[in-house]
């Protein structure tokens, strides 16, 4: 088993990448490989439609169907505006915790993910271990849903998939999902005096977000419970509203954004498609009345699945025992976990550091989270011998 010393090693040099979600993830993802290359890992480094940002998918062991795989995103939110007390790409090491940007959320775990993958290359194993890296899992998703698109084709799939999200080494089996959306209406301008003659997006959008805010309390009342989750059900959320320049002008552009956050069983699509109607049958009509170019236009801005792993699964017991801990949580955050069981993977997360200070100035993650979380990896790949 890979050393505290190792991982503490390893972690220094992945912080000292700025990969907030902004830049380009490509030199942490080139060190990441040949550090599996020294040790003989092939890697697969899957690049994005503009070939800015990668994913990393390596294979240790046979390649046939069952085995393990590790999961980790490495982009970062950013840390403009927060109060750090030094340099957040340098991590610092005192008093139990490592601090930097990434060392939680979650670099920390890509870390202990590698070395394991660098240990297991060591053994003879019956099945094998994969370790999953992905982008953009702080912005759009866009890494993992790529990761889960593309790896039926590249390699037989794992049995099981662990997503070392924070979460203190404690077992989570279920999680929301996420989704939002950018909304866009467009009208026609003109002097406020002259309503028979324009077309009101302002006015378009606000009906839209009212049929939001009465779902959110149709959820709120009557939508499906599932008590492990805070609020217990699903929610609907209007967090930006931009309209219109002075008041007697009657705006021809309204945008706004929103998000639904989703209990398993409840599709955010859904919520998506019946405002969608509402506004073409409700809304829309009176304003291409006036003005036929009117529109409603709806862009995707982030989409994660929920995750539900059942609590008497195989890979729930396993993470169980090894941990030492007899909870199987719930999380209000959504993951990339969602990604994977979508294609047939049993996932849980399960991972070193506490998710409050996660995007938090002054990030850090405990030494000993690191070393439990080396424990929890070596024990599992243990499960891949023969």
């Amino acid at each position: 088993m890979a050393s505290i010393e190792e991982a503490v090693g390893l972690l220094a040099r992945l912080v000292a990448f700025d990969t907030t979600s902004r830049n380009s993830n490509l030199d942490l993802i080139r060190c990441i490989e040949a550090a599996l290359a020294a040790h003989g890992i092939a890697c697969q480094v899957q690049p994005d439609a503009a070939g800015r940002k990668a994913n990393l998918h390596a294979l240790v062991g046979p390649a046939v169907p069952g085995g393990i795989a590790l999961s980790g995103h490495v982009d970062t939110v950013p840390v403009e505006g927060q109060a750090w007390l030094a340099n957040p790409f340098a991590l610092r090491r005192a008093d139990g915790r490592l601090t930097a940007r990434g060392a939680c959320d979650m670099k920390g775990f890509v870390a202990c993910a590698v070395l394991a993958a660098i240990d297991a290359s060591k053994r003879e194993l019956a099945r094998p271990l994969h370790l999953l890296i992905t982008f953009d899992e702080e912005t759009t998703f866009a890494g993992a849903r790529q990761m889960a698109r593309d790896l039926p084709a590249t390699a037989p799939l794992p049995a099981m998939c662990v997503v070392g999200e924070p979460t203190s080494m404690a077992p989570v089996i279920a999680h929301k999902g996420y989704a939002s959306w950018d909304a866009r209406f467009t009208g026609l301008s003109g002097h406020s005096s002259r309503q028979d003659a324009t077309a009101n997006a302002l006015h378009a959008a606000a009906e839209a977000i009212a049929w939001l805010s009465a779902r959110a309390r149709w959820f709120s009342r009557e939508g499906r419970r599932d008590a492990g989750f805070t609020p217990p059900h699903t929610t609907v959320h209007a967090g930006t509203c931009h309209a219109g320049t002075v008041l007697n002008i009657v705006p021809d552009l309204a945008e706004f954004t929103f998000e639904v956050r989703s209990v398993p069983g409840d599709d955010p699509l859904a919520v998506l498609a019946e405002l969608k109607a509402f506004v073409e049958a409700e809304v829309m009509p009176p304003l291409r009345a006036v003005h036929p170019a009117s529109a409603a236009t709806f862009i995707e801005r982030a989409f994660a699945p929920a995750l539900a792993l059942a609590e008497d699964h195989a890979l729930t017991l396993l993470t169980q025992r090894i941990t030492g801990r007899n909870s199987a949580g719930r999380v209000s955050y959504g993951t990339e976990a969602g990604f994977y069981q979508g294609i047939g993977i049993p996932t849980i997360v399960c991972g070193p550091g506490d998710i409050a200070m996660a995007h938090q100035p002054e990030e850090s993650v405990p030494e000993a989270d690191l070393a439990a979380c080396l424990h929890y990896l070596a024990r599992l790949t243990d499960t891949l011998a023969p």
